[in-house]
């Protein structure tokens, strides 16, 4: 089964691909495959945004599309930046003006009230019409210094604390063991793998 993976982060990519790999799927992306579309994130959750990307691609494509939205939801903002993470700094931001932004918000919030979470919702689209979803957390604390080379987004200031590093500051295997991404992504793996199965027995391979 060809599975596209719709996201244009070659770090998602990258990623998606390491938790996938050992599954009988040929994977594609929306830059193998010339699809430029951009799916406007339009949705008021994670979950709404995941479920248009997966929907209008699988839709560009045909293909079975594996698409996610991921958030950073801090408990002394409310829950922001949220569905909004990416373009919370505006739509043309860095990571660095991004993570600016935020620890400007948290200037004044002292170290025991910046805890927070990173979540992802991964949605899966068939041509069929059919939409599955999974969701991951991890829950760490906001530094007041970025940390770390790896990762990308929030990375650098989100902190493990029974680990004491930063997102930034695990090697990319440590990361797809227990990131968000990787909980939502590993979450789906049983969807996948049913409709792996559904895909033999339509070929009459039971």
């Amino acid at each position: 089964m060809r599975l596209l993976l719709a996201t244009k982060n070659v770090g998602k990519l990258r990623e998606m691909r390491a938790i996938l790999g050992d599954l009988p799927l040929q994977f594609a992306s929306l830059e193998e495959l010339g699809i430029g579309l951009e799916i406007p994130e339009a949705g008021r959750s994670l979950c709404e945004n995941a479920a248009l990307k997966a929907r209008g691609y699988v839709e560009a494509s045909g293909l079975t599309t594996l698409a996610d939205d991921s958030g950073l939801e801090v408990d002394a903002l409310g829950g922001a930046p949220g569905a909004e993470s990416a373009r919370w700094a505006g739509p043309a931001a860095t990571d660095r003006q991004r993570i600016e932004l935020l620890l400007e918000r948290l200037r004044d919030v002292p170290p025991g009230r910046r805890q927070a979470q990173f979540r992802s919702v991964a949605a899966i689209a068939t041509p069929d019409g059919r939409l599955y979803t999974s969701e991951g957390i991890i829950r760490g604390l906001i530094v007041d210094q970025p940390r770390g080379t790896h990762g990308f987004g929030y990375d650098p200031v989100f902190l493990i604390p029974e680990l004491g590093l930063t997102m930034a500051e695990l090697e990319p295997e440590a990361k797809n063991r227990i990131s968000h991404r990787a909980r939502a992504v590993r979450a789906a793996r049983g969807i996948l793998r049913e409709l792996l199965r559904e895909e033999r027995e339509g070929e009459g391979h039971i």
